[in-house]
């Protein structure tokens, strides 16, 4: 019975420390969305000004990303991980109480490095800690994590917008739809006292004896002592240097995860997630059913995840992205039809969600378990920083220039998504021609297959 609650219990800790990580990160997605038109009546905002306020965050996620990778190689994934939920409560705070645009800003701005640190920590310190046979379904549980973050806050946003009136709303109610997030914030700092660094880290640094008790607590001795000899053997032929990563032989590595990432962002995911609201409302949905609909586009991201968790060890993460991609090209090219045929109210949804849930089951979670396992172990923290560089500058273009797009009367929403469906189809060919499969192979087994 100690056997069974010593294996069992370090992975739940772990894997509900990386739901936590993923649900602030989806609550920083998504709270956004119901606050942007009362942030824009409050302080007047015009339509770049909008796509600032959405993209505010972003602008901290690009350094927390970069800096994050260093810092988890130097310090361990656990430490930087209690700076990042240190951070999510100190912008939590700041958020509600904001009394210039810039304030609000720079409320924004320190979350985004909490998010762009822990985005890049998570799927790492997950994919270090797991057996390869689960690593595909705790990796998703992160991408899990974000996606009950988007649905609960896109809930909490319809709820707190249905206390009070316009005027309540433009005053009070974004504040108490951003000041929310502390109570993540601080649950997340809690379980991070219960769980153990990253073994992997440990051996990379000389604490093996560390190194070798977490991982007989996650898969007993006989894991422990051959994942310690496939560690070392591939750590000693290790520069540990961020130049290694352009080495020739992780050039394709580096390809995979700066495409999939890019990829992932210019499918138009964010302006989704981030403007669902304003895109039902400029297809002439009421406001009130525009924030109901965008729960709707919540709950399918959520239950879609599942999909993922339940066939990324099964079918494979190949498999799992050519067939989401290909449902993504047809999804964004038949929103783009709509809008520009001047359709709306359910087929619209239909539309959207039919896109939404083929994210949410393929290049959403699958983008982040891949790019957690195709790098090097002395040099993850430092690959994962630069993919997640990618993802979230890309992120920044898509939520800034989104507004200015559907709002342009030469462009439009209906050439905006099918913009998006181009690069989903992009996505699609790449994978098609380059992305191997990984699933059921050990990080190390990965990493010697690029040299094959």
């Amino acid at each position: 019975m100690n056997h069974q609650t010593k294996t069992y219990s370090p992975l739940t800790l772990v894997t509900l420390v990386a739901a936590t990580g993923g649900f602030l990160f989806g609550y920083d997605t998504a709270v956004i969305n119901g606050a942007n038109q009362y942030l824009k009546a409050h302080f007047h905002l015009d339509a770049m000004q909008e796509g600032l306020a959405g993209a505010s965050a972003i602008l901290g996620c690009i350094p927390g990303a970069m800096c994050a990778g260093f810092l988890s190689d130097r310090f361990g994934r656990r430490k930087v991980l209690f700076l990042c939920a240190i951070l999510y409560a100190l912008s939590g705070v700041l958020s509600a109480i904001p009394r210039t645009f810039m304030e609000f800003l720079a409320a924004r701005f320190i979350s985004g490095l909490g998010i762009g640190a822990s985005s890049m920590i998570i799927p790492v310190y997950i994919a270090e800690l797991s057996p390869a046979a689960k690593r595909g379904r705790l990796g998703s549980l992160f991408q899990l994590g974000i996606v009950l973050g988007i649905f609960l806050t896109l809930f909490l946003n319809a709820r707190i917008q249905g206390l009070g009136d316009e005027a309540w709303n433009a005053a009070q109610g974004w504040r108490w739809m951003l000041g929310a997030e502390v109570a993540p914030a601080v649950l997340l700092l809690a379980l991070l006292f219960l769980v153990p660094e990253s073994p992997r880290w440990l051996l990379g640094v000389g604490r093996d004896e560390e190194a070798r008790r977490i991982l007989e607590s996650v898969g007993g001795p006989v894991h422990a002592s051959q994942e310690m000899a496939a560690v070392r053997a591939v750590l000693g032929a290790e520069e540990g240097r961020f130049s290694e990563l352009f080495h020739a032989r992780f050039r394709r590595p580096l390809v995979i995860a700066v495409l999939l990432m890019a990829f992932s962002q210019f499918s138009g995911i964010n302006a989704i997630m981030y403007y669902s609201t304003k895109i039902f409302a400029t297809a002439g949905v009421g406001v009130k059913d525009a924030f109901m609909s965008s729960v709707i586009v919540g709950l399918v991201n959520v239950v879609f995840t599942f999909v993922a968790i339940a066939f990324v060890d099964r079918a494979g993460r190949r498999a799992l992205l050519l067939i989401g991609l290909t449902i993504q090209v047809a999804a964004l090219g038949t929103v783009g039809w709509m809008f520009h045929a001047g359709y709306s109210g359910v087929p619209l949804l239909l539309a959207i969600l039919a896109f939404i849930g083929a994210f949410s089951m393929a290049l959403g979670p699958i983008s982040w378990v891949l790019c957690s396992e195709i790098f090097p172990t002395r040099v993850r923290g430092r690959a994962m920083s630069l993919a997640t560089f990618t993802i979230w500058t890309s992120c920044y273009l898509v939520a800034q220039t989104f507004p200015m797009l559907n709002d342009n009367p030469a462009i439009g929403p209906a050439l905006t998504f099918w913009v998006y469906g181009a690069c989903s189809l992009a996505g699609l060919i790449f994978v098609f021609t380059t992305v191997p499969e990984t699933k059921g192979r050990s990080l190390e087994e990965i990493e010697h297959s690029w040299t094959a």
